[in-house]
């Protein structure tokens, strides 16, 4: 059986007990088992040869049992912080009580955790993307690496379709309105989807709303609506600080950080060549789980099939695709 002793005990349970028995005097016993008098009366006295518990016999607290349970319930009903609880108690309780004897209170009586006292919200439900009909497209620029033989770094305008996940991808030397303006007029051209909305972000390439403020809406003036009014679009923009709002193609500039993160360019060119390739292989190789396991040419070739209205021109596969 093991015991555990004090690390400066001179006695063991079994020396206590030859001390208690012992009808010899205290000074012989202290020389004996080289312990003072004092060590030797105190076995003598208890009853017990065991250690006793270091633990305060009182505790050092200001509050009353009664104040105690007046505490807790507080804490359980009002759900305070330790520091509100600290002045509602002073102000109507007991003034004299600290912060670290309300904490060890607490503790004490198992309500240390607020968190752990607050009723668990069940988590809602994830809520599937509202589904739209071909035409819905979403836009947004990611600057890109600057190479070594370039001066300035350059500008990735992404364009991807809500329903069809079709993505199309072009590199300006700027993101200048004129810039958005030329990218949008290619989109057009080289998408076969009506295109009917569109959706920005608040970025001065695409808007002269004021970013700091709300309440201002677009003038309609800026140039890149105009080119949108021009083409029939509906020019729409996201809450200002929301980027989760243009969640589509934010995702797939992740997937671009991604490529680029693990390849290494030798020049501007071989970047772009392969963001194009990437875009090609996005459309016509990479099958998508929102649109069951097709790809978003596999799926814009189904809605051309049953809704065709909604297209300018028929969806073909690149040259060396699978049809």
């Amino acid at each position: 059986m093991q015991i555990a002793l004090h690390k400066n005990a001179r006695t063991t349970p079994a020396v206590r007990a030859q001390i208690a028995a012992s009808h010899e005097s205290a000074r012989v016993l202290a020389v004996r088992y080289g312990i003072t008098e004092q060590t030797v009366y105190k076995w003598k006295k208890r009853e017990s040869v065991q250690d006793r518990s270091h633990t305060a016999h009182r505790l050092q607290t200001q509050l009353t049992p009664a104040q105690e349970v007046l505490v807790v319930h507080l804490r359980r009903a009002l759900l305070l912080p330790l520091d509100d609880l600290l002045a509602v108690t002073h102000e109507f309780i007991c003034a004299k009580v600290s912060r670290s004897g309300l904490d060890r209170c607490l503790r004490r009586h198992g309500v240390g955790n607020l968190n752990a006292l607050k009723p668990v919200k069940p988590m809602s439900p994830h809520k599937a993307f509202k589904s739209y009909e071909p035409g819905y497209v979403h836009m947004d620029v990611k600057y890109l690496p600057q190479m070594q033989e370039e001066t300035q770094r350059r500008y990735l305008f992404v364009a991807i379709d809500r329903a069809t996940r079709w993505v199309f991808v072009q590199i300006k030397s700027n993101k200048t309105a004129a810039s958005a303006k030329a990218f949008l007029k290619t989109l057009h051209k080289a998408c076969p989807i009506k295109i009917v909305k569109l959706l920005t972000d608040n970025g001065k390439e695409f808007t002269d709303r004021l970013f700091a403020s709300r309440e201002r809406e677009a003038s309609g003036n800026h140039e890149f609506d105009q080119l949108c009014e021009l083409l029939g679009i509906e020019h729409r923009l996201t809450k200002p600080r929301t980027p989760r709002t243009n969640g589509m193609v934010e995702r797939f500039n992740g997937r671009i950080a991604d490529d680029l993160k693990t390849h290494r360019f030798h020049s501007a060119e071989d970047l772009e060549q392969t963001l194009m390739r990437y875009a090609a292989l996005y459309n016509h190789q990479l099958p998508q789980s929102a649109l069951q396991s097709k790809t978003p040419m596999q799926a814009m070739k189904q809605w051309y099939q049953t809704h065709p209205k909604l297209f300018h021109k028929r969806p073909y596969d690149r040259p060396g695709c699978d049809s």
